[in-house]
């Protein structure tokens, strides 16, 4: 497995999300105190997904085609999206946040 830094806690505002230009793209979204990284673009078109809208209760709607995703397991929750996005596990450590990726990511 392999840490990447992704941002300061204090870089990314609660409600807001990041996108990382790592391969693929990451999507790091903060909600409700909690940070959730996904895959960036939506498993249904090309829509970045750091760029959708995000609810309260940790989803995120595609910007395109208004697909939902849960933030915590990547499930799509609506059509036209049916396959879901990889997630990853975020760290925050001593006032940094961290996504942990796959070997070979």
């Amino acid at each position: 497995m392999k840490r990447i830094h992704a941002c300061s806690v204090g870089a990314l505002p609660e409600g807001e999300a990041l996108r990382l230009d790592t391969e693929p793209a990451i999507a790091l979204f903060h909600v409700a105190g909690e940070y959730y990284a996904i895959n960036d673009r939506c498993s249904h078109g090309n829509a970045s997904m750091s760029e959708g809208y995000i609810e309260d209760d940790a989803t995120v709607e595609c910007p395109l085609h208004s697909a939902s995703f849960c933030l915590k397991t990547g499930k799509a929750l609506c059509m036209p999206a049916t396959v879901p996005l990889q997630t990853y596990p975020v760290s925050v450590i001593e006032g940094a946040v961290f996504i942990d990726l796959p070997e070979g990511a």
